[in-house]
């Protein structure tokens, strides 16, 4: 899991090659976790100018493959990158408006659920989403419940 955010040091750290649009991927993900591509592209390209979307993706590709970025695909929703990677948290989701929420593990350690059978895996990860309406979307109380 990281908490201190220096891409420069976290790209060295994993061997990969200090690049500008890195640099620039990793800072728009730690500001705004859960974007997709497309919201992680505009934030780069105001940063940086001229960058292809191709380019973002590629950057979020070899990230991911790092580990300093972990990839998470709500359904119904495209891909969403974060920075907190390896500590397998939850993620609550809002039917409504998309909203993602990150919670942490619910009882014990990684991957905190265990399956009635592994059919012969090693499993190390447990990936949950709870859905929901956030407390923008929810119905407030109506003149009758006042």
């Amino acid at each position: 899991m990281r908490h201190d955010h220096d891409p420069r040091a976290q790209l060295r750290d994993v061997g990969l090659r200090v690049t500008a649009p890195r640099v620039a991927v990793l800072n728009a993900v730690a500001a705004q976790p859960h974007s997709d591509v497309d919201d992680i592209a505009a934030v780069v390209r105001d940063q940086l100018g001229s960058v292809s979307t191709q380019a973002v993706y590629d950057v979020l590709k070899a990230c991911t493959a790092a580990g300093l970025l972990r990839r998470i695909e709500p359904a119904g929703s495209p891909a969403r990158f974060e920075t907190r990677t390896g500590d397998n948290h939850h993620h609550l989701v809002c039917r409504s408006c998309g909203t993602v929420a990150d919670v942490d593990c619910a009882v014990g350690g990684a991957p905190c659920l265990e399956p009635s059978q592994s059919h012969g895996f090693q499993i190390d990860e447990a990936e949950v989403v709870f859905w929901g309406l956030c407390e923008q979307c929810r119905p407030g109380p109506t003149a009758s419940q006042t």
